[in-house]
């Protein structure tokens, strides 16, 4: 297991908007910037009112993944969509994809979010958006499937599973079983404090696991959990504009 404190991530702030980025390839001796399918997460604090606009997005799996506040999206393929914690968009940009954020709220409300790049299989697919209304923002004491390859409420074009958690102070939880050969995951703390093989994750940190090891998870305060699953053998474009590999100019 690696741990990557959040000290390690890139931090990017404006007035209205903060973002920290992981870069999961950082902190290993590897070439790579992400960690096989997963390229870019961003955690991102961003106020009411702000609009971010219309920009582009190419060769990459966009999930948002929003904890708190709302969002209104519009693209370049005619959805206009308000997106909060229980209805969770994926965008597969594909070829050819742009759209617009603008969020909603009080002047003192902010929208807090994952947005979460992950690598297709092959390059230049068609674009498209998927909405999914999950019936609570989170998931209690047991991990909950957001996003995979098949049989997932969000699909990816992708060899990568996205499940979440809510971990309650005092209870246990058990990484799930996976019975891919080749696998890597990346578990990310959103917020809240666990301790994984006597090690402390804090809000912010993440911890990369290898291979089909489940450690067990101790919630030490309520903690928001989100863990990635990549096959690390599976095909991969390296090339997406946000996912892509940047080792080279970290």
């Amino acid at each position: 297991m690696i741990k990557i404190e959040k000290k390690n991530k890139y931090h990017d702030s404006s007035k209205n908007l903060g973002i920290s980025i992981l870069w999961p390839g950082v902190v290993q001796d590897s070439q790579d910037s992400g960690l096989g399918t997963i390229g870019r997460i961003d955690d991102a604090n961003i106020k009411a009112g702000t609009v971010i606009t219309m920009h582009p997005h190419k060769n990459d799996e966009i999930l948002t993944y929003i904890r708190s506040g709302r969002m209104q999206h519009t693209d370049s393929v005619g959805n206009k969509e308000i997106i909060s914690a229980t209805r969770l968009m994926l965008m597969n940009a594909g070829h050819t994809f742009q759209h617009e954020e603008c969020i909603l709220g009080e002047e003192d409300e902010s929208m807090r979010c994952l947005q979460i790049f992950i690598r297709p299989n092959k390059a230049e697919l068609a674009p498209q958006v998927q909405l999914h209304d999950f019936n609570s923002p989170y998931s209690d004491n047991h991990w909950r499937l957001i996003a995979g390859p098949d049989q997932a409420p969000l699909i990816f074009r992708s060899q990568t599973w996205v499940q979440d958690a809510r971990l309650d102070v005092g209870r246990e939880l058990e990484l799930p079983t996976v019975s891919i050969e080749n696998v890597s995951r990346l578990l990310y703390v959103f917020s809240g404090k666990i301790n994984i093989s006597d090690t402390l994750l804090e809000a912010g940190d993440s911890m990369i696991i290898e291979g089909a090891y489940a450690p067990t998870l101790s919630g030490l305060d309520t903690a928001d959990l989100v863990l990635f699953t990549t096959d690390t053998s599976a095909e991969v474009f390296l090339g997406g504009m946000f996912s892509g590999n940047v080792r080279d100019r970290l």
